[in-house]
């Protein structure tokens, strides 16, 4: 995520908690922009993940992979 977005989500997140609080519009935004910086956060937690390996006492070494449903 841009530096830009995560600035602008800790601007609406200080303006929230002033006396005058959000518009409509811009509680919109905040839920967007959280939205977008989970998914972000979601997908790089993942792909580390993914790069996971377990190397056996024997030398074996094996990628983790997500497990099917």
């Amino acid at each position: 995520m841009e530096q830009k977005k995560i600035k602008r989500i800790n601007e609406l997140a200080k303006k929230a908690k002033s006396e005058n609080g959000l518009t409509q519009a811009e509680e919109q935004e905040r839920a967007q922009l959280r939205k977008e910086y989970i998914m972000d956060v979601k997908y790089n937690l993942r792909a580390q993940l993914e790069n996971i390996e377990v190397e056996y006492p024997d030398g074996e070494v094996i990628p983790i992979r997500r497990k099917k449903k």
